[in-house]
This record gives C-alpha cells, structure tokens and sequence, in this order.
C-alpha cells in the first residue's frame, strides 16, 4: 500500500454552508454535527481519515463555527488540525471556501471533502491508495439529473469534463465530492480559484469549476469508480433519512491491519474450504 511507506495527504474538509435544504433538521444544528447512525457525520469522516492514516486537518468553516470547532476539539484532542474562517460564507460558495484554505495546504497533497457526505471508509482507502496524482471518486450508479456533478471519461478513465452543466448522456457518472490533489497541482488549482473569485459573479460557484477550468488547460485528472460502495450525500431530509438506512451503526476507527483480518474472515465466509 502506497501511504503505508509514504507521507498520507492532508485532509481538507468543507464545512462551511448553512444546510437550509435540511431545515428543519439545522435550525439549530450545524449540517455536519447531524447524526448519522449513532455517529456525527463530521466524526465518521475524521476517523475515516485517521483509519487511514490521514492525521492533518484543514476545516473551513462558516455557518455555526464555534459549535463545530468546539466539538472537534472535544472530541479528537491531539489531531492537527487548522480552522479557517469564511465569514462570507452566506454570500460564496464551495469554491470561495477552497480557495481560503490555500495558504494552510501550501504545495501539500491533499484529499478534500465536502463535510457533508458520509462513505464507507474502503472509498477512502482506494483513493489514498491509488498511484494517481489527481483523482475524483466517480459512482456509476446514479440516476444523473442536473443537481449531480456528472463527469465524462475517456476509455482511461481520464476527466474530460466535469460540472453540474455536463450532458448527463455523455456521462460515466456523479463525483460524490471527495478527490485528491497533488501537490503540483495544488498551487495551479489555488491560482485558478483566485483568479476566479476576483469576480463578483464567480462567488456563487463551487470548486469542480476550477476542476473544469484546468482540465480544459491540460491538466490531467482521473476518475476513480467506486460504483457499489457505500456513500451518501446529505442535503435533504429524504437524503438524511436515506444515510440513516445505509450507515446503521455507529464508526470506529479500524486500522489497515484490522481491515485486513475483517476483509479476510468476511471472504472465508464467502467461500468456506
């Protein structure tokens, strides 16, 4: 496994939105420290990390800040992690919020989130895993509509487009908002979003436009199917409710050993000697 010899990435995580499609859900509570499972979302996602040897953290928060802050602190004393603040966040969107993290991320490899979906911690293992420099987790399995972020691929599983705009019959399927960076790409995609947001009507746009924007520059990225895999992202209540059917239990932190020996005793089950 690449990262059990090599330096994981950073973790990046966005968490900065209000959630208002979820109201009644966040009048109270900030969207990532809603429940799923017995876990919080935000939780299930930092120990994921972990479980997979990502130790540095970079949340960019907005909405209900402290009470996010607060409950990480408690919760995973000892974790490196640095907050930045986009206090525009009721005005930007996702794109706005990466940008603000550039100067903590520097030229670091990173994997960044949007905090508000919920995976099974193998997805996350594959794309730290994978010996590709920029890769977007891709789910086939999708009914496309023009809420998804659709990508389209060459037979290499190279990007070719990426966005909500994207013909959803050209499509390989839905990036479920969760990619890794490099490290030489990080400063070009920093340089992109900066330029970007310079206008007022960029504000509003998220981040896989920068993804589009360089891929249509020659930069190269790669999908990674994780079709069949559990993930949810959660917007809506229905979306809410659905996570809750998919993630039952509550997370732990499982190591590569651990998730060895469980991979093993689950494959002898499936074929018994």
């Amino acid at each position: 496994m690449r990262y059990e010899s090599h330096r994981p990435p950073m973790a990046v995580i966005l968490a900065a939105g209000v959630g208002s499609r979820l109201s009644p859900l966040t009048d109270k509570c900030a969207k990532s420290l809603l429940s799923v499972g017995g876990s919080v979302i935000l939780e299930r996602m930092i120990r994921n990390c972990l479980s997979c040897g990502i130790s540095q953290f970079v949340l960019v928060l907005g909405h209900r800040a402290d009470e996010i802050k607060q409950f990480v602190d408690k919760t995973f004393r000892g974790i490196r992690v640095t907050y930045v603040i986009n206090d525009r966040y009721s005005e930007t969107n996702t794109g706005y919020s990466l940008m603000l993290a550039s100067a903590v991320i520097g030229t670091a490899e990173f994997v960044k989130f949007d905090a508000d979906v919920v995976f099974d911690v193998k997805i996350l293992r594959q794309l730290v895993d994978s010996d590709r420099s920029n890769v977007l987790c891709i789910d086939r399995n999708i009914a496309l509509e023009d809420e998804e972020v659709k990508v389209i691929t060459d037979d290499q599983m190279q990007v070719l487009e990426v966005g909500k705009s994207v013909d959803p019959k050209l499509a390989l399927g839905e990036s479920i908002g969760i990619e890794k960076i490099s490290a030489k790409t990080g400063p070009l995609l920093f340089a992109e979003l900066s330029e970007m947001m310079k206008s007022q009507t960029h504000l509003q746009d998220y981040y896989e436009a920068a993804y589009a924007r360089l891929v249509e520059k020659g930069t190269v990225f790669r999908a990674l199917d994780i079709t069949g895999l559990n993930w949810a992202e959660i917007d809506t209540p229905e979306d809410f409710a659905a996570a809750n059917e998919i993630f039952g239990t509550p997370i732990t932190t499982v190591s590569r050993g651990q998730q060895r020996a469980l991979d093993e005793a689950a494959d002898k089950r499936a074929n018994p000697t």
